[in-house]
This record gives C-alpha cells, structure tokens and sequence, in this order.
C-alpha cells in the first residue's frame, strides 16, 4: 500500500505516559541490581552507578581523573589489552563522571555479558593507574581545557554556574589551569580507592535481559564480600557561596559575546518543576518561542536563543544562554528581561499554551525510542529517589498547567533582581 503523503497523520494528544517499570532484585554481596527489560534485539547495557561524582571528591577534579582512567590498565591487563578485549566482542564502553554521580557503563550483546563483565570487575577492583597513561591523560585535559577556555560559551557557563554556587561547591567550582597542573595521580587513586574499589554501588541492566542475563551479572559483580559489608556513603554538605550578579568579562580579539543570564531553582522533588518547565519553554525551550520570535527572527540579533531548567540531585538553576555581536549585547540583555517580564503580567493566550503543552508530551514521547532511552529515564528516578509515577504526573502536570499559572511561577521564580548575568566578550 502506498502512503498518501498529501494528507497529515491524525493528530492525538498525548495525555498519559506510563514507563515499563524498573525491576530491583539484590545480587549475593547487596549490591542492588535494576532490571529494565524491552526491546527485540539481543543486545544489552550495563550501567555500575557509584557514588563517586564531584559531589564526593576530595580535591576538585580527582573524580575525573579517576573514572577516565579505569581503562587505562589494570593488575592483569594493560590499556590495549583491555580495549582490544572489548572490541573482540564489539563491545562498547563509556566512562562518566557527572556533578552527582560517576559510572561504568558497557554495550554488548547479551552472549557476550560472560566474557565483559570480568574485564568490568577488573576495572571495579585492579584498576592501576599506570604513570604513563596518567601523564598522557593529564597533558590531554590540560590542552582540551586551554583550547575550551577560549572559547567565550564555553568560558561563560563556567562563570556562570560559579557565580550561582561559588568555588566550594561542586555544582560552581569548574575544571581550571592551575587544577588539572595541581592534580597528582595519588589524588585520583585515593578517590578511586574510597569511592569505587571497594564502595557499594547501583547497577542497571537494560535491553533485552533474561534470567541468564541476571545471573551473569550475580556471578562476576555479586560475589565481592567487600561491597556487602561496605556502609552507604554519607551525603556531604557544601555551602552555597554566590558571587556578583554581574560579571562582564571584555575580550578584545572576540567578534560577539556569549550571554548567560538566569538564577538558581530547585530539584525535580520541588512542586513547582512540572510548571516550571513549561515556563521555559514558553520563554526560550524550542523553535517558536518568544525569545527565538522576538531576538532571532524579528530582530535579527543571533542565529539561536535558548532557557533551560536544569535540575540536579541536589539543585538546579534557569539560564537563557545565547551569543550575539558585541554591539548588541545589551539589547539582547534587555529584550531577554521583557520577555520575562511579559510572562509574568501578561496571560499566555490559549492557543500558544497548547501548541507548548503539545510540544513537551510529543518530545518526551519522542524521547523514548530505544530500550536504553527508557532506561535513561528509569535512572533518573532511581538516582534521585523520585516515585514511579513520576513521569505520569509530568504529562498530567503540563495539561494542567493554566495561563495563571504561568504568571504566578514567572512571579515566584524568574525574579529580574535575583537574576544573575554573566557575559563574556563584552558589551
């Protein structure tokens, strides 16, 4: 049957959204193991989730350092070996160190968990930290950090982010010269031995998982008696030390300017996130918005503007970002300012509310394509201790969401004297 691409799909609002569920059982040593099972194909990703992140380190950058050099070597293999022994079975691996959290995520096909996962215990308990590959790593972030930092987007939300924390803070202090010179290999080796080596960890099996599957993974990752006599790591505290509402940073050799302009909000615990998010997307979240209408198509200023609503496991913070001539750095600046103000005094008209309400359902509907899409989402929940129908109440939510509403959280949450901004390039 041939389609009649003449005519549109029939339109549906997407009202409801329920996720396959997480199933949690508890491997030999405690270590608790997370079970997403869909998809058709015989492929699988392993996730190990440690509490090992910014969040936990003891010098800035030491949880860095110590997840990328996990696959550096070994007690039983060296940095080639251990790749050429993942490429063997066409396996894949990723190593992430996020503000919250670092982890050892791994791609195989399911026949394959057998020959992974001791290759994976190895990195987990025997990691080396050979001096070579140390030095290599350390001379490539340094000149990967120095070409960065030129870059005025990239040096604006540095800034930014530690002007809304402050340097104590791991969501505000950044990677910077004189910290990755200062990092010693001991530095991450102790992070890696208190955080990793022997510390109790999450682990998330998605795709298409079998009992086999299940019991490969308790045999190499659930016979570690350390991990079962291992406390719960205890949170630490950071005082949240903020700068100046304005940081205007002049760069004479730059053509525009990078533009952060925004303020801290909350988790994804706080009862105003659902709204919050339609907020921004009304203010900058996609194509249509009103900041994309008003600074890029009807007044030519940039190419893009953008707000987000960021939300971390312990904060989280607005920020319009957007790059612009010099010249019209300040226009910019004051054109961002009334729209929020609009927002806050003005009742977004219906048609414009639904076309938003719409947007964010189709885009989070989108999101989920693949098994690992899902369980990207399911770790969210699990990683943050949110409940399970989370993502029900975000589709419920967003309906439900009036242009009242949207005043009052523009009021409560977008206020233009808490507003910090930060440019870089200059006015």
């Amino acid at each position: 049957m041939i389609l009649d691409r003449t005519i549109a799909p029939p339109f549906r609002v997407i009202d409801r959204i329920s996720l396959p569920p997480a199933e949690t059982l508890t491997l030999d040593n405690g270590l608790p193991l997370h079970v997403i099972n869909i998809g058709d194909q015989p492929v699988v990703r392993l996730e190990c989730m440690f509490e090992a992140g910014n969040w936990s380190e003891a010098k800035p950058g030491a949880a860095h350092f110590a997840i990328k050099m996990l696959t550096e070597g070994t007690a039983a293999r060296s940095s080639a070996e251990i790749s050429e022994a993942f490429d063997r079975v066409g396996a894949f691996t990723e190593m992430k160190n996020t503000f919250d959290q670092a982890g050892v995520v791994v791609y195989c096909l399911a026949r394959f968990l057998p020959e992974v996962l001791p290759i994976v215990h190895e990195l987990l308990t025997e990691a080396t930290f050979p001096r070579k590959e140390w030095d290599d790593l350390r001379n490539i972030t340094l000149q990967n950090h120095r070409v960065n930092w030129e870059k005025n987007a990239y040096r604006a939300t540095a800034l930014f982010r530690e002007k809304l924390y402050g340097l104590e803070h791991p969501y505000g202090r950044g990677r910077t010269e004189e910290s990755i010179s200062a990092m010693a290999r001991e530095d991450a080796l102790t992070h890696y031995q208190s955080n990793i080596q022997s510390s109790r960890y999450r682990i998330i099996l998605s795709g298409k998982v079998g009992r086999d599957e299940i019991a490969t993974v308790n045999a190499f990752l659930g016979k570690d008696a350390a991990r079962a006599d291992a406390e719960e790591p205890t949170a630490a505290s950071f005082p949240i030390l903020p700068g100046e509402k304005t940081t205007i940073v002049e760069r004479s050799e730059s053509i525009q300017s990078s533009i952060r302009l925004g303020k801290r909000l909350f988790t994804r615990h706080h009862p105003d996130y659902y709204q919050m998010l339609v907020v921004s997307e009304i203010l900058g979240g996609y194509f249509g918005s009103r900041l994309m209408k008003n600074i890029r198509e009807e007044k030519g200023l940039t190419y893009g503007i953008s707000s987000n609503a960021y939300a971390f496991r312990e904060d989280g913070y607005f920020v319009v970002s957007t790059d612009v001539k010099k010249e019209f750095t300040q226009q910019t600046l004051d054109e961002i300012r009334k729209e929020i103000a609009i927002l806050q005094t003005i009742p977004v008209p219906k048609e414009e509310l639904r076309t938003v309400k719409n947007f964010l359902a189709g885009e989070f509907a989108g999101s989920l394509n693949t098994a690992f899409d899902v369980a990207d989402r399911q770790k969210i929940l699990i990683t943050d201790g949110l409940p399970a129908d989370f993502y029900d109440r975000y589709i419920r939510q967003i309906h439900a969401t009036t242009a009242e509403d949207i005043m009052q959280i523009a009021q409560k949450h977008l206020v233009l004297d808490d507003m910090t901004e930060v440019v870089v390039g200059g006015k």
